[in-house]
């Protein structure tokens, strides 16, 4: 790879790995397997650099694919046996980081696909046709994938008796950066 092309590249990966590593996180829920799934992404997307047109798109298809995987690997299923972690009550006195955890917990109840369409549309702010692009399928379906994933996460916050508007998603992924 020429100089000019490896440079555009780590300048590619500089501004957009904040975005990536959120991304996969919130596809598979762990920071650990979302670092390897960034990390196994952009080595398969070093060699294919000069080739493409839309490095971005290509980029989050990769990231949420290798996310996935992450999620299927044996030794991620393994927990440990010790002791739990202690519930410890936190500071906050405007029930902000409860309310975080809440949203969390259901956004992580919505079905993979469904979340990867909720996360690449509201929080990535993709059109409906990078939407699709990022996950292999039509516009249509992309566009029922985020409108199902909505109305699961809907469901399952008003079963937790917490209303839900638009900018919440925002609220939990600006939590979890």
């Amino acid at each position: 790879m020429r100089a000019a092309d490896e440079q555009a590249f780590r300048e590619f990966v500089t501004s957009q790995m904040a975005s990536l590593r959120k991304l996969a996180y919130v596809t598979c829920g762990d920071w650990h397997a979302a670092e390897d799934a960034v990390a196994n992404a952009l080595v398969k997307l070093y060699p294919r650099w000069r080739k493409l047109e839309h490095p971005e798109l290509y980029a989050k298809t990769m990231v949420y694919r290798a996310a996935i995987d992450e999620t299927r690997r044996p030794w991620r299923r393994e927990r440990p046996a010790g002791d739990a972690m202690p519930d410890v009550p936190m500071c906050d006195p405007h029930g902000a980081t409860d309310e975080r955890l809440r949203i969390k917990a259901a956004l992580a109840a919505v079905p993979v696909r469904q979340r990867a369409a909720i996360v690449l549309r509201h929080y990535l702010g993709l059109s409906l046709e990078d939407t699709a692009l990022v996950l292999d399928c039509n516009v249509g379906t992309a566009k029922s994938q985020t409108s199902r994933g909505l109305a699961k996460l809907r469901e399952l916050l008003a079963a937790d008796r917490i209303s839900f508007t638009g900018d919440r998603i925002e609220e939990f992924t600006n939590a979890v950066a």
